[in-house]
């Protein structure tokens, strides 16, 4: 028996040493070197599919660039330093990759420091077959030349790092050009080149010249086969904005010369076209139509000129010339003093002679007097004009923009400009907009203009936040203008027009319908009222007036508009009847969304250079499940039947689809909560048999992460059907309480399966280091009634985390709550009506209802009025309802806060005024409520530089430790951080690499 103790006990032992080590939790530390693909640019597909490449980019390291093949497991590593967004081209041929390399982490740090020199990038060519890696320094942009895919150019930066451009004002913009031959390994060197472009087919590259005082300056044409150079117009002038046409077969740019008279240049427009042994040029001076152009103004170089489809008009922006000052003449020579300077003997018999002086005051008054008179003479010859002028700023009540809004649109105002157009043909220039109505949109195929003009309404939308237009058609031939409608709501974005791919059509919302309005035949018709379904966006609470569901987009036909009611799509024809004249009617082309409560949410465009949605192509759409959460991508096929099947349907976050521009290679990507984003790629057009490409985020198997993800459902006290995300904390046992904190914005229960990199936010929040430490997360959804925003927040948020409760992961007692902005204001009014919460975060809050009403959103300009009565904050104007102010305000109730607030609030805030958060602190204090705001010098909304958001990240997880966790509170805020002591304390606090 003793035997088998011994042996039970070393068995015991045996699981004991086979037991994996806990990992560790993620500190904020860690994050620094958090290795993660970035969310915007940092994936490329080869056009053949063979090839993939993706950025692995960290906080405060290197980035890395991968390349490997889709077929098998070739790859390859390249580290590029640390890019601000990366760059990356395969050529059309997929023979070749280019990327940017950036100067290294502590290198660019070294440079940031004062007496340090700015590192220019370099970029690397690498020949894909066999590895082999080209470098070029200095290089500001690189471009393959198109199909052709013979040549790399790259357009380098001044020596020494500055941009071409460093010298400012009329400085030479040029700087080398390097063409590099692909096939030979040769370079060529071009100099003071300004802007470069290759055409589609690769065979033309466009140059611009701009050299040290203007000497050679213009625009060139070389011939990528046979090397050939033309220059099709030289001046002593600045040619810029060079623009080829989608098909390669046009090319437009404009042609700046100084004229005396004026502060800004006089501007033309030249265009290139018929490209064949030697291509013609287009040249249009607007000094030279005396006749046809408008006096007092010239094409402005504050709009990029284009060629229309059938290459028969240009078209550009016109401005006013604004008269040079002429000079001042110069104020005359002061005459010479010819008054003899007493010397100091002089002055003492002056005074000795002055029989008034009888005290000491009399001497110190003599004593001045000659030094006065002495030096009166060349003080009046010195004297100038200086008055000074003052800075005053004139608000009326009948300006149709604030002031503020008008110092914000100063530089868009200067710059504001008329589309115009020349027709080469005729020789003739016509001004589509002008002061009454200055914004036009060319529709497709340049037949039409569509132009809107709110100044009518502009004061009225300025202060509720309903939009208005009047709707022109001008007939771009003639010039001829028509309104079409007046007053034209526009709730949302969808509201406004939408052109048809033939651009004879718009489609826009009226009401509760789509309208569809013919230019040719100038006829209006309700397009949607014999629709089965509704495509008011009913989930849309803000306070505006039967919002649309948005267009998925027009048939490339031209003759049918695809519109979703929310959860289904419907192809819903133009024309009442077809040509035998039979009735059209819509047909839902996805069947079960609304039955099944599936949304099908989105198309994929897989087809960039697609001119609208040609539906004898499989169409493929993101699907998403309501109340289910999950996600996936269906096919769509619209023939003689229709079919819809869904190919990937998972408990995951399901998107990005692309495809290989000349292969049936599709790429897609899937994440959850606990495994981070993922790409998938695949030869099948059902997107079967996917294989992975990547391993994002490498460093995730180091710590202990969440253990997954509960869906809560729950009733709001105004009977709202929702739901909220639980995430659950690392080493999650079932039967045991965590402390959790509650997070919110409106709805984000959709983001159940959505994996969070660790970083430092803007905010100090990331649900992924909380989880990581021990925390359950929660997301709640939120939906609101007029005139109650933050009693909205208690209908839906208490009997949220009551529900939670339920699924005993919560510890009641260590609840906190956290939000940011509009978030933030949820937190501060929350903490006023519940003492459900233990600690309570909130950035940038709301707090004063009444007083936040009147102030100004200074990152726009506008008032915060008309985002309170049409956006966000779903209110009506205060005197209509003083009550709802009052009974919504966190600072009208601030007695009754039992919880500790952690305030972040910072001065430059844009947003939400300063005011806010102070109003809100010192009524707290007054009060003796534990409280304190953090505030970061000149931060905005969000913290932007990154030794804040790592500070305050930090402090935040110390604040939920101590009060949810029980750890020691911190000094700072417990005793608080004497100014003097500040920067002693923040030394000790400072973390880096």
């Amino acid at each position: 028996m003793k035997k088998l103790f011994l042996l039970f006990g070393v068995m015991l032992s045996t699981v004991a040493l086979a037991q994996p080590k806990p990992k560790p939790a993620m500190g904020w530390k860690d994050v620094l070197n958090w290795k993660a693909i970035p969310s915007f640019g940092g994936t490329q597909l080869s056009p053949d599919g063979q090839w993939y490449a993706y950025v692995l980019a960290t906080y405060e390291s290197d980035a890395e660039l991968i390349i490997q093949k889709t077929s098998d497991t070739t790859k390859y590593v390249y580290p590029i330093g640390t890019p601000s967004f990366p760059q990356i081209s395969f050529s059309d041929n997929s023979k070749w990759v280019a990327f940017k390399v950036f100067a290294k982490n502590k290198d660019k740090k070294a440079a940031a420091k004062p007496g340090g020199k700015p590192i220019p990038d370099k970029v690397f060519l690498v020949e894909l077959a066999s590895n082999k890696k080209t470098e070029f320094d200095r290089v500001k942009s690189f471009a393959f030349n198109g199909e052709k895919a013979s040549h790399l150019a790259l357009l380098l930066t001044a020596s020494g790092g500055a941009g071409p451009s460093a010298g400012g004002g009329d400085a030479a913009k040029g700087t080398d050009l390097l063409l590099h031959d692909l096939g030979s390994s040769k370079t060529q060197n071009v100099g003071n080149v300004a802007e470069m472009g290759f055409d589609k087919s690769g065979n033309w590259l466009a140059m611009t010249i701009d050299a040290n005082e203007k000497a050679g300056n213009g625009v060139q044409l070389r011939n990528m086969t046979t090397g050939v150079t033309l220059t099709m117009d030289n001046d002593k002038a600045r040619y810029q904005s060079l623009n080829w046409t989608e098909k390669g077969d046009g090319l437009a740019l404009l042609k700046s010369v100084k004229d005396e008279k004026y502060k800004n240049e006089r501007v033309g427009v030249l265009g290139i076209k018929n490209f064949g042994t030697m291509p013609e040029l287009v040249t249009y001076d607007p000094k030279s139509d005396s006749l046809g152009f408008p006096k007092g103004m010239t094409v402005s170089p504050n709009r990029t000129p284009y060629w229309s489809e059938d290459l028969g008009r240009l078209f550009f922006g016109v401005h006013k010339l604004e008269l040079a000052k002429k000079e001042e003449k110069k104020p005359a020579a002061a005459p010479k003093d010819t008054t003899k300077k007493l010397s100091d003997a002089e002055k003492l018999a002056k005074i000795k002679a002055d029989t008034t002086v009888k005290t000491l005051e009399d001497l110190q008054k003599a004593l001045a007097k000659v030094k006065t008179d002495s030096t009166k003479a060349v003080a009046s010859a010195d004297k100038k004009d200086d008055t000074e002028k003052p800075e005053v700023t004139i608000w009326n009540w009948q300006d149709k923009r604030l002031q503020s809004r008008q110092q914000i649109q100063e530089t868009q105002d200067k710059n504001q400009n008329y589309v115009s157009m020349y027709d080469v043909a005729a020789k003739k220039f016509v001004q589509l907009a002008d002061s009454s109505v200055k914004s036009i949109s060319i529709a497709p195929k340049q037949l039409y203009g569509i132009g809107t003009d709110n100044s009518e309404y502009e004061l009225e939308s300025s202060l509720d936040g309903r939009n208005y237009v009047d709707v022109y058609v001008t007939e771009l031939k003639t010039g001829k203008r028509e309104k079409v409608r007046t007053k034209h709501y526009l709730p949302n974005f969808w509201s406004g027009a939408q052109p048809s791919p033939d651009g004879t059509k718009f489609i826009y919302w009226e009401g509760t319908n789509y309208w569809v309005y013919d230019m040719t035949t100038k006829n209006s018709r309700n397009l949607t009222e014999k629709v089965p379904t509704s495509f008011v966006d009913v989930d849309d609470d803000h306070n505006q007036q039967t919002p649309p569901q948005g267009a998925v987009g027009w048939s490339s036909d031209s003759k049918s508009v695809l519109l979703s009611d929310g959860w289904d799509i419907w192809q819903v024809p133009t024309d009442e009847k077809d040509t035998k004249g039979k009735a059209l009617v819509a047909v839902n082309l996805t069947q079960n969304g609304k039955k099944d409560k599936i949304r099908y949410d989105q198309r994929y465009q897989l087809d960039p250079e697609e001119k609208g949605i040609d539906l004898k192509k499989p169409l493929y759409l993101h699907t998403y499940g309501e109340w289910t959460k999950k996600s996936g991508v269906a096919r769509l096929d619209i023939g003689k039947t229709i079919t819809v099947k869904p190919l990937l349907w998972q408990d995951a976050a399901v998107g990005s689809l692309s495809k290989a521009k000349k292969a049936e290679t599709f790429v897609f990507a899937k994440e959850t909560f606990t495994q981070p984003r993922q790409y998938f790629v695949t030869t099948s057009a059902e997107l079967g048999g996917e294989k992975q490409l990547t391993k994002n985020a490498p460093l995730l198997e180091k710590f202990a992460w969440s253990a997954g993800t509960r869906l809560v459902d729950y009733v709001s006290d105004k009977g709202d059907t929702l739901q909220g995300a639980l995430f659950l904390p690392a080493g999650y046992e079932q039967g045991k309480k965590y402390p959790t904190v509650v997070y919110y914005y409106e709805k984000l229960s959709q983001t159940l399966h959505n994996f969070a990199n660790p970083a430092y936010s803007g905010t100090g929040w990331n649900p992924s280091i909380y989880t990581s430490n021990g925390y359950a997360v929660f997301i709640p959804d939120i939906v609101y009634k007029l005139n109650d925003p933050g009693m909205s927040a208690v209908w839906c948020v208490l009997p949220a985390v009551k529900a939670a409760l339920k699924t005993g992961v919560i510890d009641e007692a260590k609840i906190g709550i956290h939000g940011h902005s509009w978030g933030g204001y949820q937190t501060s009014f929350l903490i006023t009506q519940t003492n459900m919460f233990k600690a309570a975060a909130a950035g940038a809050p709301l707090t004063d209802m009444i007083s936040m009403y009147n102030l100004i959103y200074k990152n726009s300009g506008t008032s915060n009025g008309q985002i309170f009565e049409g956006s966000q904050g779903r209110l009506v104007a205060p005197w209509e309802n003083w009550d709802a102010y009052n009974r919504n305000s966190p600072i009208y109730h601030v007695k009754k806060v039992q919880t500790p607030l952690l305030l972040l609030h910072n001065d430059a805030d844009g947003a939400v005024d300063f005011t806010q958060g102070v109003e809100y602190y010192t009524a707290l204090r007054r009060l003796k409520k534990p409280v304190v705001m953090v505030q970061y010098k000149g931060e905005n909304h969000g913290l932007a530089k990154q030794p804040n958001r790592k500070d305050y990240s930090v402090r935040m997880m110390e604040f939920f430790d101590h009060f949810l966790k029980g750890k020691p509170a911190p000094e700072w805020w417990s005793k608080g951080v004497p100014r003097l002591e500040m920067e002693q304390h923040i030394e000790g606090r400072i973390f880096e690499n």
